[in-house]
């Protein structure tokens, strides 16, 4: 069994994946890219630009999965956060979250 490895860029979680799920569908690149995960309050966003070095997908719970390509692999870019480099390989996107104990409630944490 592999080894998970975590990526991490300010909210946004990168896992290692060994396969990605067949129920997935392709998402769609913006102008910016393809988007991990964007701020609800500054509009920034966690990007990767080089869309052609890799696959972003989406499951039917709104997981986020990608597909780096290529051996040079690719960046994750953000406006406030230092870049991170993911190796070839396959990926699960993930947002850090907190829990409230007075409101009893867990959420994502907002960039």
């Amino acid at each position: 069994m592999k080894k998970v490895k975590l990526y991490q860029q300010g909210d946004v979680l990168i896992f290692t994946a060994a396969e990605i799920p067949a129920d997935v569908k392709p998402v769609k690149a913006s102008e910016r890219g393809f988007v991990l995960a964007e701020g609800e309050a500054t509009g920034h966003a966690h990007t990767i630009d080089t869309i052609d070095l890799c696959e972003l997908f989406q499951d039917n719970a709104n997981n986020l999965w990608l597909e780096v390509k290529t051996e040079e692999g690719v960046t994750v870019r953000h406006q406030e956060h230092k870049h991170v480099t993911l190796p070839k390989g396959k990926y699960k996107i993930g947002i850090v979250r907190e829990v409230d104990p007075f409101a009893e409630e867990i959420r994502k944490v907002q960039d």
